[in-house]
């Protein structure tokens, strides 16, 4: 079963677009070999060491959490539908409400765009909050996303992770 690691009160949630396969097969986020989402978190200075996709709910102890904006699997983030966009704003919103995180990081632009309605969006730090918490769209980790490399993924969470601990 694949679940949303979440508490209240985090510093941050990232928000992947939809659980891959072999994510929803294993129970666990970010586990297929070649997504880096925990190299880079670890990288960026979010864990002090690299966090393993079995072990995902330590990143609790980071004051992060996960979820996803669809929570339906797919092979490619691209064969989900605007509908299931639109029929999952809500629930995630209340999920949020419910929640509140001081940041709500979306992976990758598909997902906030499709929830905020906005046609172009650039990464990083978004002018409009979201059931109040400040919100910063970062590129998404995917093995399947090759226009970032390692380095350019490290510069882009690192530089969203000073943000955070600037404003401490």
């Amino acid at each position: 079963m694949f679940s949303d690691i979440i508490t209240k009160d985090l510093k941050v949630i990232f928000v992947g677009i939809n659980p891959g396969l072999k994510s929803a097969a294993d129970g666990h986020h970010f586990s297929g070999k070649s997504n880096r989402f925990w190299k880079v978190l670890h990288l960026s200075g979010f864990t002090p060491y690299q966090i393993e996709a079995v072990n995902d709910k330590d990143i609790l102890m980071f004051g992060c959490g996960l979820t996803t904006a669809v929570e339906r699997p797919t092979s490619k983030a691209d064969e989900l539908s605007k509908v299931e966009f639109d029929h999952a704003l809500e629930s995630f919103k209340a999920k949020m409400t419910e929640f509140q995180p001081e940041y709500i990081a979306f992976l990758g632009k598909a997902a906030y765009k499709a929830f905020s309605g906005k046609k172009e969006i650039l990464w990083g730090h978004q002018p409009e909050s979201l059931c109040s918490a400040t919100v910063w769209v970062l590129p998404n980790t995917s093995g399947l996303n090759r226009g970032f490399t390692l380095e350019n993924l490290v510069f882009h969470y690192a530089d969203f992770n000073k943000t955070i601990n600037d404003s401490l």
